[in-house]
């Protein structure tokens, strides 16, 4: 039977931003605690790994050297200071957040060799913090390092990959990701999120440009969107997305779109993350053989993102158990 990796870094439940921030640590604490409780249940199914840290050399293949030094000093002044330092009015760093944004950057790039490798069909990151508003050269929004497209792009150079797709359903537009790939043929992006809200952009226009014309695909929707109608609109998406041929898919998998999400404004259940889960691999299995890699985003009600992570994990089980 084909097993699901789950790859993890002890690092990043140390970032601390303080309790009173959405992204505190309570919400790894949470998903570990729901996962912890569901794997007796999976133990065959799923197989916890490890991550060592990213490189230098790899983080950079995303973003700039002037960015890597200015989150590297920003976290070692805040360990010397033993404070919590502002990079903007949402993002901070704090003692231990360096060695959590290698770690986290770390088990997305392992996850993808994984996948890629050939161990297992798919793996999901629970990692901190997360990553898809962080662009090739500014932290912002939570984010340090944008774990997704560090994974992404390392697939395509590694040789893993020619074509990969990234489907993105936090309920923020991923910005990030969006920029660092707006020009780039071989990276189709696909989100689906709340507008108005931050950071603001993800707009229908927003295709692509250049050689990457076309390879963008925003899906901007009005706060209280109907689970249905979320689901039918990313289903529909999935299918011109699948006419890439991805032949590896990453999740940018924020579980704010869910109905108890003090931010989110979308009512989505655990069943429904499920779902998704289950059609993005199966709606691009013809190109991609089922080979998907997924990576926390956000979810800010700690209780509710356990439950939905959970669902997530025992859909990609499922996924597996039909692959072998």
């Amino acid at each position: 039977m084909d097993r699901v990796a789950l790859f993890a870094h002890e690092a990043c439940s140390a970032h601390d931003t303080g309790w009173q921030h959405p992204e505190h640590q309570g919400r790894l604490r949470a998903v570990m605690s729901a996962l912890g409780k569901a794997l007796p249940e999976l133990n065959d199914r799923v197989t916890p790994l490890h991550a060592n840290p990213a490189s230098l050399s790899e983080i950079m293949r995303v973003h700039t050297d002037d960015h890597v030094a200015t989150v590297r000093d920003a976290c070692e002044r805040a360990a010397e200071k033993r404070e919590i330092l502002r990079l903007d009015p949402d993002t901070v760093v704090s003692g231990r957040s360096w060695d959590a944004a290698l770690g986290a950057c770390g088990a997305a790039v392992e996850a993808m060799r994984w996948v890629g490798r050939g161990n297992g069909p798919s793996a999901f990151c629970p990692i901190r913090p997360p990553g898809h508003h962080a662009t090739s050269d500014r932290a912002m929004g939570f984010c340090l390092f944008n774990n997704v497209a560090v994974a992404a792009r390392s697939a395509l150079v590694e040789g893993i990959a020619d074509r990969v797709l990234i489907v993105d359903w936090d309920v923020h537009h991923g910005n990030g990701t969006q920029d660092i790939f707006y020009e780039d043929p071989d990276v189709f992006y696909l989100s689906l999120h709340q507008h108005p809200q931050y950071p603001g952009t993800g707009l229908a226009h927003e295709t692509g440009r250049g050689a990457g014309e076309g390879t963008t695909l925003n899906l901007p929707m009005a706060a209280g969107l109907s689970p249905d109608r979320y689901v039918d609109a990313l289903l529909e998406a999935l299918d011109r997305a699948a006419g890439f041929a991805p032949e590896m898919v990453f999740i940018s998998a924020g579980f704010d779109a869910g109905r108890d999400d003090p931010i989110g404004g979308f009512t989505l259940e655990p069943e429904h993350f499920a779902l998704l889960t289950s059609e993005v691999i199966e709606r691009t299995r013809s190109s991609a053989s089922g080979r998907m890699v997924s990576v926390l985003e956000g979810g800010y009600d700690p209780a509710e993102l356990g439950r939905c992570v959970t669902a997530h994990l025992t859909a990609l089980t499922e996924a597996a158990r039909g692959d072998s």
